[in-house]
């Protein structure tokens, strides 16, 4: 059976966006894998399923490259508000989102941070906003603050994003015990209270050019630190998102989304 998809990309972050409103789609993490290989499937970070939902105006689900189900992604919120149109409510395992499609992007209320250790969560209760762990190659005088922002994440502040080997020390961070649902690794570095600078290892898809998760994340670590603004630029390599957020309200994350082409791919080729 043919199936009909759409490729978009949030900042490079890319997606194969199937719309299953009308008729379901069967899609299993080995699918998933196969879809999202750039060599021998159609190629993306991850694999976005549009459903129907009973709470909201549609469902997202998200697969990640390697075939993982996780529970929210930024950048696919702003394409599937584009693709959407208009301002609709998506459901998410991380919590129920709304938004705003505009020209070329999208604004999206990803909702209320959490901070407790359980909510990231963490395996056992220590301070998130200062964790006391160190990992070989970066400074344990500097804390990392881990925080849930409908996913876990991990952000450390330091001095120069470049000097460091993301490659070699985010998948170790990522599948560290102390994160028993794995971890998105973010490092920023702050240039002015409205600009940080960001490289994300995300979650089961390794390094990306934009996390849209990772960008409020860390917005949202330097603001209550005091170090950021509600407003505040984050560039990523792929482009630039903002971040407005006040300590007791939801986050919105504001930034482009861009479709790139409509396939067909037969669907029953892939592995079920």
């Amino acid at each position: 059976m043919r199936q009909r998809f759409d490729k978009m990309h949030g900042l490079g972050n890319d997606f194969v966006i199937f719309d299953a409103r009308a008729q379901p789609v069967a899609i299993s993490p080995a699918r998933a894998r196969a879809v999202a290989d750039r060599h021998t499937g159609i190629g993306c970070d991850q694999l976005i399923l549009i459903e129907a939902s009973t709470v909201a105006d549609a469902r997202m689900r998200i697969w990640n490259a390697d075939g993982s189900e996780v529970e929210s992604c930024g950048n696919a919120a702003r394409c599937v508000t584009m693709l959407i149109g208009g301002t609709p409510t998506i459901e998410t395992l991380g919590g129920l989102l709304s938004s705003a499609a505009s020209a070329g992007g999208a604004s999206v209320d990803m909702g209320a941070p959490r901070f407790d250790w359980d909510a990231v969560p963490l395996a056992y209760p220590m301070d998130a906003a200062a964790l006391p762990l160190a990992w070989d190659g970066l400074d344990p005088l500097i804390p990392p603050v881990a925080l849930s922002v409908g996913n876990p994440h991990v952000v450390f502040f330091v001095d120069d994003i470049e000097a460091l080997d993301l490659a070699t020390i985010g998948p170790v961070i990522e599948h560290d015990p102390v994160f028993p649902e794995r971890v998105n690794v973010s490092f920023a570095t702050i240039e002015s209270p409205d600009r940080i600078r960001l490289r994300v290892w995300e979650r089961g898809a390794g390094l990306t050019l934009a996390c849209g998760t990772g960008a409020c994340a860390t917005a949202v670590a330097a603001i209550r630190a005091g170090r950021a603004r509600s407003g505040v630029t984050v560039a990523l390599p792929g482009g630039d998102l903002v971040i407005d957020w006040q300590p007791g309200d939801a986050i919105t994350m504001t930034g482009p989304a861009r479709h790139v082409f409509t396939g067909e791919l037969e669907l029953d080729a892939f592995p079920t």
